[in-house]
This record gives structure tokens, C-alpha cells and sequence, in this order.
């Protein structure tokens, strides 16, 4: 039975900081972690990055005058140092915004998925593999609060405490499944399109039902789910909490579409509360009754389908064909149909089929296995489904 350290060192200057950051260096395998307070704030803050050997663990309170994350920089960029992580993608964009590049990386979480286990959580790899609780009452719990409580401190050192060993034995287990390349392929393309996370709502598109609802109507509830955004976004930064603790999706969804015309009816919106509908509510009110009137006008245009498939008739086509071929082969070789072809590969190949081996090769976090194993029958499939412009 493999040991773990005990304990845990916190790092609360930047003569700690240096201090952990020389004895990491030794280390030819790092456990990493984060929190942040983004169940509790509406800029979501780095709270702590928590890193492990199997001799050490340091907490880097990051809130801390002088604990930078940049300073692990070198370090995390180093790609002959593995860094084990648990489903790594959020955390990435995190260390972006601090300007630390991972490379290196083995993501246990994405590794066990591949591998088709049914539990891909932390502690139920480390129930299975290792024996050991990880109680998760702490997922949502505010790391900005300081002092930490003593139970929270012991939550996030186990984070990190076990996860060397899990990840070794995770690898290994690619290794005997014949998926490691694909595996690395995998994390190797999580680093590379780790970007800061965008501005808070930025990225918002609302989802309305389309069916039943008339073009006018679907133009009046986007208009609506639009505008509450922007005043979402307005009381949520006022009120330091996040957006959707303000005002959820599904209830700019439902108010888009019922449209309330009272505060009755407004309680009666899915994920609307009481305290909001007091607070805000004659706000809410007041937009729908000023869209619906620009409505009544003929003032809001009908969205248009940004998709236009006439561009490429064969894109759906190929799509569909590309996942028969990657159920056909995860068959054959016992494994999920994303080791195969993941889904960032697989859009790659439908958008711009490539036409021979060469240009297959270059297409991203493809592979050279991938191209030995399937190169020849992805060309003969996709060549009878030719992009404009493609055809030979």
C-alpha cells in the first residue's frame, strides 16, 4: 500500500511562496488543484492552488499579498513534469488568466471517462482504487472566507493528497487498455485551447422552444431574454452574487415565453423566488410590456437561422458517417467511441475533410496511431461525401 503525505503547509507570503516553489521543482510529478469563489461572487476569484507530491502538499492561498500563481509558471509549463489533475478544463482557464500554460498534463477525470468507467469522480476513483473516503460536502462552499475552517483546509489538501498515486494507477490502466496515446492526444488538446474565461455573460445565447411559437413570437421572447440578461448582469455585479443565483436561464427562458403581466405571474415563472420578484420585479414587468408594444409595432425583426446548409449539402452527411464509423471501430476494439474519435476530431474532419494521409496527419490531436489504425478507411468514407472545393 502506497503512503501519502501528511498534513499540509500553507502558503500565505512570497517567501513561502519561493520557499514551496523550490521544493516542487524536485518533483518529476505534481498533483494540482483549485477553488475559487465562483458559487459566491460575480467575478469568481483564484482562492487557493493546492499542489502535491507524494511527499508534500502546499495550499497557496492566492489571496495572500505575495502568492502569485505565475510564480509556478515555469514549472507548470515544464512538458517533462507531469501534472495530474481532476478534470482539468475549468482550472485551466483559471491559470490562464494568471498566465500559466500547463503543459504535461494527465487528467484522471477525462482519462476514466475514456476508459468507459462508470464513476469518474474523485472519490469514487479513490473509493475504488485506493480505499479512501473524500468526503464533498465542500464542492459549493465559499473558499474566499478567512481563516479557512479547519474542515474546509482538510477538504482541499485531500484534493491533491492522493491524486500522484491515482494518477499513476489511472495511467497505467490507459496503458493496459491500448489508449494512453489517445489519452495524452486528449490533454495535450485541453492545454492548448485553455483560454481565459470570457467576461461574465458574455457567451449567453437563450433557448426558447421553437416549436409552437411564430417567428414573431420567437423575435419578441429572444429580445426579452436579451434585455433581462443585461439587467441580470446589472443587479448581479451590484449585489456581488452570481449571475444566476440573480436570475437563472431557465427562468429568462420561461419568462420570454409566458410573458407575465403581472407580479403574480411572474412568481409563477420557473426558478423565479419571491425576493426577486420584490426586488425586481416591476423592472421585469416594465421590459416584456415594452418589447411586447415594439412587437405589436413590427419593430422587432424575426431571427434568421444562421445555419445555412447549402453552403456544404454534405456536412451533415459526413458528420453522420463519421459516427457510424467510430461506433463501428469502438466495437471492434472494445473502447468508448471518443478514444476513436473525439468530438473536437471528429468536427475537424466533417468541416474540412482532408484528401490524403498528409493533410490527414496535420489535422489537430488526430495522431500517428489514428492515422495508422483508421487513416485509409477515413478517406475512402469521407471521400464520398466531398466538401466544396474538395472535390478530386
Amino acid at each position: 500500500m502506497p503512503t501519502f503525505p501528511h498534513g499540509a503547509v500553507d502558503i500565505v507570503d512570497a517567501p513561502g511562496a519561493q520557499a514551496a516553489a523550490r521544493t516542487l521543482e524536485q518533483a518529476s510529478e505534481l498533483a494540482v488543484d483549485l477553488e475559487a469563489d465562483a458559487m459566491h461572487a460575480f467575478r469568481a476569484r483564484l482562492c487557493f492552488l493546492q499542489l502535491g507530491t507524494d511527499t508534500d502538499v502546499f495550499l497557496f492561498d492566492t489571496l495572500a499579498p505575495g502568492v502569485e500563481a505565475g510564480l509556478l509558471a515555469p514549472l507548470m509549463a515544464d512538458p517533462g513534469r507531469t501534472k495530474f489533475f481532476h478534470a482539468a478544463q475549468g482550472d485551466l482557464q483559471y491559470l490562464a488568466e494568471t498566465g500559466v500554460r500547463v503543459q504535461g498534463l494527465f487528467d484522471t477525470h477525462r482519462a476514466a471517462t475514456l476508459l468507459g468507467w462508470p464513476k469518474v469522480g474523485l472519490a469514487d476513483i479513490a473509493r475504488e482504487r485506493l480505499g479512501v473516503e473524500l468526503p464533498k460536502e465542500h464542492q459549493q462552499s465559499d473558499f474566499a472566507l478567512r481563516p479557512l475552517p479547519p474542515e474546509m483546509r482538510e477538504y482541499i489538501a485531500n484534493d491533491v493528497r492522493y491524486l500522484c498515486e491515482l494518477g499513476r494507477q489511472v495511467r497505467e490502466e490507459c496503458r493496459k487498455a491500448d489508449i494512453l496515446e489517445e489519452v495524452l492526444l486528449d490533454c495535450a488538446r485541453m492545454c492548448e485551447e485553455a483560454v481565459v474565461r470570457p467576461d461574465v455573460g458574455a457567451d449567453f445565447k437563450p433557448k426558447l422552444p421553437r416549436a409552437g411559437l411564430s417567428p414573431a413570437q420567437l423575435a419578441l421572447g429572444t429580445a426579452i431574454a436579451h434585455a433581462l440578461h443585461r439587467k441580470r448582469l446589472e443587479w448581479a455585479e451590484k449585489a456581488n452574487v452570481p449571475m444566476g443565483r440573480m436570475l437563472s436561464n431557465m427562468a429568462i427562458s420561461d419568462i420570454a415565453v409566458k410573458l407575465p403581466t403581472n407580479p403574480r405571474e411572474l412568481a409563477r415563472a420557473a426558478g423565479v423566488r419571491g425576493g426577486f420578484v420584490r426586488e425586481h420585479g416591476e423592472e421585469v414587468l416594465a421590459t416584456v410590456r415594452e418589447l411586447s408594444e415594439q412587437s405589436r409595432r413590427g419593430e422587432l425583426k424575426p431571427e434568421r437561422d444562421s445555419k445555412d446548409s447549402s453552403r456544404d449539402p454534405n456536412r451533415r452527411k459526413r458528420e453522420d458517417a463519421l459516427k457510424t464509423f467510430r461506433s463501428a471501430k469502438a466495437a471492434e476494439r472494445k473502447v468508448t467511441p471518443s478514444v476513436v474519435l473525439p468530438n473536437p476530431v471528429m468536427d475537424a474532419l466533417a468541416s474540412l475533410p482532408p484528401r490524403n494521409l498528409e493533410e490527414l496527419a496535420k489535422v489537430p490531436w488526430f495522431g500517428e496511431k489514428r492515422v495508422r489504425l483508421y487513416g485509409a478507411e477515413l478517406l475512402a468514407l469521407l471521400a464520398l461525401y466531398p466538401a466544396p472545393g474538395h472535390l478530386l
